[in-house]
Order: C-alpha cells, then sequence, then structure tokens
C-alpha cells in the first residue's frame, strides 16, 4: 500500500467507497501501487497496467493495453473514438464492483500476462491521420517547425493532429495551431 494512495482516497469525495473496494481487488492481485497523473495506478515490473479514477457519472477501471484483452463479458468500454489502447469497465455502486470481482480479477491477471509477454498495441500512425489544411500551410511556411514536429513521439503528433483538427471553424483551428507552437518548439505533447 503507497501512502500517497491513502492520501488521495482519504481526499476522495465521488467515490470513496468504491475505490477503496477496487483498491483492495488490485492490491490481491499483487500489483505495485503507485500514484501517477494524479490517481491509483497500479503496475508490474515497472510497467503500468490498469489505473482507477472516478468522473461525475461513474468510477472506473482503466486497463492501460484494454485492446489487448479478450473482453469475454463484453464489458470493457473504449472511452471515445481516439482512445486506441486503454478500456474501461465502469461502476457505479459498491454492489457492482462486489459482483464482478472474479471477473475483474480474471481481467487483470489477463493484463498482467500480457504486460510480461511484451504485447504491445498496434497504433495508428499518425501519418495516418489527415493533417488539417491550416497546420500543413503552417508546416510549409516554418520548416523549422515541421522538423520539431516530425520530432515528437507518434503519440505525441497523433494528439496534436486530433486537437488541431477537431473544431469545425477555420478561425479555432489556426488559433489551437498557434497556441501549441511553443510547445511543439519545446518538444512538449499536448498535455505536457
Amino acid at each position: 500500500m503507497n501512502p500517497k494512495v491513502d492520501a488521495f482516497l482519504n481526499h476522495e469525495k465521488k467515490w470513496p467507497l468504491e475505490m477503496i473496494k477496487l483498491r483492495g481487488i488490485m492490491l490481491d492481485c499483487k500489483l505495485t501501487e503507485a500514484l501517477k497523473w494524479g490517481v491509483p495506478c497500479y503496475t508490474v515490473n515497472g510497467s503500468n497496467v490498469v489505473l482507477i479514477h472516478g468522473f461525475k457519472e461513474y468510477c472506473a477501471v482503466l486497463f492501460m493495453k484494454g485492446a489487448l484483452l479478450k473482453d469475454t463479458k463484453q464489458i470493457l468500454i473504449q472511452q471515445t473514438a481516439n482512445v486506441q489502447s486503454a478500456r474501461q469497465i465502469r461502476f457505479t455502486s459498491v454492489q457492482e464492483i462486489t459482483k464482478l470481482e472474479p471477473i475483474i480479477k480474471a481481467y487483470i491477471k489477463e493484463a498482467i500476462n500480457i504486460e510480461k509477454a511484451g504485447l504491445k498495441v498496434d497504433f495508428i500512425k499518425p501519418d495516418a491521420l489527415e493533417l488539417p489544411d491550416e497546420f500543413t500551410q503552417k508546416l510549409k511556411a516554418m520548416p523549422t517547425l515541421k522538423k520539431a514536429f516530425n520530432a515528437l513521439t507518434p503519440g505525441r503528433q497523433r494528439g496534436y493532429i486530433l486537437h488541431f483538427s477537431s473544431p469545425k471553424q477555420t478561425q479555432t483551428r489556426i488559433n489551437r495551431i498557434e497556441k501549441c507552437i511553443p510547445l511543439i518548439f519545446d518538444g512538449k505533447g499536448l498535455n505536457d
């Protein structure tokens, strides 16, 4: 048990009992506990396997490589269409967690085996995504920006492309691009 997770749970207002129950399940599965991204995260051999997080409508167990799980019970949820690897199991009560506990543990065991086997999720490459015209024009006008963007990790590139592409209005896309240029030059991702 990690004291940072203790502190986190002591301040949890929305889902305290549910998160305590989920924590017990994680620890029963012999995972190492840490606090990452401000939430309880559970690892094996230093690699992230699963985390617990809460939202307004539910709390969830998030499997980092959930896309590789067999999901025989059809309970995993892809948060959004843009999430490639992670999958959630959502809960709104301790009773739901208790009912699904054997299944949660089986999924955790499978996730641990996936991590120990070194399996990887095949991500959609950023170059498979279409760059918005405004960003293409900016890259042509600024070769140093193009070089800095190409030096980013594929995940960071993808994050920017999705961020720049989502607005419907041209001016909003331009504003987002302009705001992110310093981050790109610093080699940082959208949320770094």
